[in-house]
C-alpha cells in the first residue's frame, strides 16, 4: 500500500499535496488547470480498477475545485444530489489514499456518507433529495444566527424529480444557500448566440452585484422620479432578459439566477460563486459541463461509463435478469398491443433498451419521478392499457402511497418489475432491495413473484401480463445461478414452490430451509455443510409469496411429517417479511406440528459492510450462520 502510495505521488504531484480544502485554497491560480488534468487521470486509474462513477465525476472537477476554493467545509455545507459525482470531493476533503477502498466493504463509499468525513454532512444515493436536505441546512443556519453557508450540486436529471420543484417552491431569497444547476444532458434555458453569451457574462462579472445594489440605492434616494425610474429600469432589463432567455423559472420564484457559464471552466465557476456568497442571499447558478471529460471513451458514451464495473471482473455474455426481463416483454408485446413500458430514467438500467427501440409510441421515461411513473401507469390501465414499469427496488420506496392509493385500491393491473432485488453490496446500503417484499406483502390483492431462473421469469411474466390485479416481480442484479438451475428445475416439479429433494427422500429429512431469490445458493451451500455433518436438510425456493395463504399450502406438502427443524431465510427484512409472514401462515397446518422455526432476516439494521468480505457474512445469513441455526438446538 504505501509503495503505490509513493508511486502515485510521483505520478500525481499536486493531487498528493492536497490533504484538505486549505491546501487547494493556497495553491496558485495557475497550477490549477494541471491539478484538474491529474485528478481526472487519478479517477480514470482507480474508477477503472476498483469500479464505481466515472463520467459523472470526470465532468465535475473544475466546479468541485472552486466550491472548495470558495467556501470553507465542513462549517459550509456542500451536498451532492444522488451524490455519485462525490469523488473529486472525496479527494479534496483527506480521502484521496482510501481510494483503493473504493466500494468494498468497510472502504471508502461511493456516496457522501456522514460517518465517514466532518466534510459529508448529508447522506445521499438517491435522486432529487439534496436541495430539500440543503434548505434544511440553509434554515437552520438562519434560525441560530449562523454565517455559513450551504451549497447545493444538482443536475438537470435530478431537475426531473418532483423534490427539486418541491423545495424551489419553499425556498426564499433571504438565505445563505447556492444551488448550482449542473446541466450536462438536457438543455433548460434558451441560449441564443454571441448577444446572450456576453450578457450572461456581463451578469457573472465582477462587481455585478455591487453595481446593481449601489445604483438602486442612488435612483432611489432622487426625489419624486426616483423610485418609478428605477422600477422602469429593472422592468427593461428584464423584458430584455426575457427576450433573450425566455422565462426564467428560477427568478419568478424571488431567487437569483446566474449562468449559463461552462461549468468545466474553474475560474468562471469560481467568479460566479464568489459573486453569489457575496450577495448573502439564495442563488441558482447554472452550469454547463461535459460528462466524461478528459477520457475519450467516456466523452463518447457517457451512459456507458456512468457506471463501471472493476477490472478483472470475468467477462460473462450471458444475460442479466433486467436484460432478460427487458427481451420478453419485447417479445409479449410484439403480440399484444396493449403492452407499455415505464421506466424512471432507468431505460439501460432495467433493460428497456430494445422496447423503446420496437415499441417507441409505447415506451415513456419519465424521469427520475418514480411516484409519476406508478399513477401514470395506473392512469394507462384504467384506460385499458396492461403497463409493465420496471423500477429498482430501493427506489420503488419512493412510490408506495401511489402504489397503495392510485394502483391497488382501484384493483388496477399494473405490473411492477422490480430490479435489484435483494443486497446489492457495491452501491451500500441505499440501493439495497431489503424493504420491498414487507411493504408489499401487506397491501391486499397484490401477487408477488420471486424468479431465480429465466425461465421462471418468463412465467411469471405471462401470468402478470393475464391477472386482473396489480403484480409484483422482484428480481436480482445480475446472471442465472447455474447452480439453482440444475438443483431446482433438473427435474419436473410443479406449482411455485421448488424442493432440492423428492417426496420420498422428504421423511429422512432432519431440517429445511425455506427461501427465496439469490441467497438459496447460501442455502444449498448450508446443506452441503450440514450433510458432512450427519445432518439432512432440504432446501425449498419459492418462485411467489403473495397471497402467502397459496404459498402455505404447497410448502405445507412438502413438509416432513415427522419432526424437523425449519429455517426461514431471506435478505430482506425481518419485520414483515417472507419468514414472518410465511410462519404465521403455516401454523396452523398439522405438518407444523412438533416442528422447531426459526427466522433468519435482517432484524432491526441495515445491511452495512463493515469489513471486505460477502455481504451475507457481514449481516449473519451466510452458510455458516445457517448451520450454526440449524445445529443450535443439538
Amino acid at each position: 500500500m504505501e509503495q503505490n502510495r509513493d508511486a502515485r505521488s510521483l505520478r500525481y504531484p499536486r493531487l498528493y499535496q492536497i490533504n484538505s480544502p486549505e491546501d487547494l485554497k493556497a495553491m496558485p491560480r495557475e497550477e490549477l488547470a494541471p491539478l484538474a488534468e491529474e485528478i481526472r487521470a487519478f479517477l480514470v486509474e482507480r474508477v477503472l480498477e476498483n469500479g464505481g462513477h466515472l463520467a459523472s465525476n470526470l465532468g465535475a472537477v473544475e466546479l468541485t475545485l472552486a466550491i472548495h476554493r470558495v467556501f470553507s467545509s465542513p462549517k459550509d455545507h456542500i451536498l451532492f444530489d444522488v451524490g455519485h459525482q462525490s469523488y473529486v470531493h472525496k479527494l479534496i476533503t483527506g480521502r484521496r489514499d482510501r481510494f483503493d477502498e473504493l466500494r468494498r466493504g468497510g472502504g471508502l463509499s461511493g456516496f457522501p456518507k456522514r460517518s465517514e468525513s466532518e466534510h459529508d454532512c448529508f447522506g445521499a444515493g438517491h435522486s432529487s433529495t439534496s436541495l430539500s436536505a440543503a434548505l434544511g441546512f440553509a434554515e437552520a443556519d438562519r434560525i441560530s444566527g449562523s454565517d455559513a453557508y450551504t451549497v447545493c450540486v444538482f443536475g438537470d436529471g435530478a431537475y426531473t424529480g418532483g423534490m427539486i420543484h418541491e423545495a424551489l417552491n419553499n425556498s426564499r431569497g433571504k438565505l445563505r444557500l447556492i444551488m448550482i444547476l449542473n446541466e450536462n444532458e438536457m438543455s433548460i434555458s434558451k441560449n441564443i448566440g454571441r448577444f446572450a453569451r456576453e450578457l450572461s457574462h456581463l451578469r457573472s462579472s465582477e462587481g455585478y452585484f455591487r453595481t446593481k445594489d449601489v445604483t438602486a440605492k442612488i435612483l432611489c434616494h432622487i426625489p419624486l422620479i426616483g423610485r418609478p425610474l428605477f422600477n422602469g429600469l429593472r422592468r427593461m432589463k428584464n423584458a430584455l432578459k426575457s427576450a433573450l432567455y425566455g422565462t426564467n423559472y428560477f427568478e419568478n420564484l424571488g431567487l437569483n439566477y446566474l449562468g449559463p457559464v461552462d461549468g468545466n471552466d474553474e475560474e468562471a465557476v469560481e467568479r460566479l460563486l464568489r459573486e453569489a456568497k457575496e450577495s448573502e442571499q439564495a442563488c441558482i447558478i447554472h452550469l454547463k459541463t461535459q460528462k466524461g471529460k478528459g477520457y475519450a471513451p467516456a466523452e463518447a458514451d457517457p451512459g456507458k461509463y456512468h457506471g463501471v464495473a472493476p477490472a478483472g471482473r470475468p467477462v460473462n455474455n450471458e444475460p442479466t435478469f433486467s436484460e432478460e426481463m427487458g427481451k420478453l416483454l419485447t417479445e409479449r408485446a410484439a403480440n399484444d398491443g396493449s403492452i407499455c413500458a415505464i421506466t424512471a430514467a432507468m431505460t439501460l438500467g432495467t433493460g428497456l433498451t430494445p422496447f423503446k427501440e420496437t415499441f417507441p409510441d409505447r415506451f415513456f421515461d419519465v424521469g427520475i419521478a418514480e411516484a409519476h411513473a406508478v399513477t401514470f401507469a395506473a392512469g394507462l390501465a384504467a384506460n385499458g392499457y396492461r403497463p409493465v414499469v420496471a423500477i429498482y427496488s430501493s427506489f420503488l420506496q419512493r412510490a408506495y402511497d401511489n402504489i397503495i392509493h392510485d394502483v391497488a385500491l382501484q384493483e388496477l393491473p399494473v405490473v411492477f418489475c422490480i430490479d435489484r432485488a435483494g443486497l446489492n453490496p457495491s452501491d451500500g446500503a441505499t440501493h439495497h432491495g431489503m424493504f420491498d417484499v414487507a411493504f408489499l406483502s401487506e397491501i391486499p390483492g397484490l401477487r408477488l413473484y420471486t424468479p431465480i431462473t429465466h425461465d421462471a421469469l418468463s412465467r411469471a411474466l405471462d401470468s402478470a401480463l393475464q391477472s386482473t390485479g396489480p403484480v409484483a416481480i422482484r428480481y436480482p442484479n445480475g446472471r442465472e445461478n447455474s447452480e439453482l438451475c440444475r438443483v431446482f428445475y433438473g427435474r419436473e416439479q410443479t406449482g411455485s414452490v421448488r424442493s432440492s429433494y423428492s417426496p420420498k427422500e422428504a421423511e429422512t429429512l432432519d431440517g429445511v430451509i425455506v427461501t427465496h431469490g439469490r441467497i438459496a445458493s447460501e442455502a444449498l451451500a448450508a446443506a452441503r455443510l450440514l450433510e458432512e455433518k450427519g445432518f439432512c436438510t432440504g432446501v425449498l425456493l419459492l418462485e411467489q409469496l403473495c397471497p402467502y395463504a397459496e404459498v402455505a399450502k404447497e410448502v405445507a406438502g412438502l413438509l416432513p411429517e415427522k419432526a424437523c427443524r425449519i429455517i426461514f431465510l431471506e435478505e430482506e427484512i425481518y419485520a414483515g417479511g417472507m419468514g414472518m409472514m410465511l410462519s404465521d401462515a403455516l401454523s396452523s397446518y398439522p405438518r407444523m406440528q412438533g416442528k422447531s422455526v426459526h427466522i433468519m432476516a435482517l432484524k432491526d439494521q441495515f445491511a452495512v459492510q463493515e469489513k471486505d468480505e460477502p455481504i451475507w457474512r457481514s449481516v449473519g445469513l451466510d452458510r455458516d450462520s445457517i448451520v450454526s441455526a440449524m445445529l443450535c438446538d443439538r
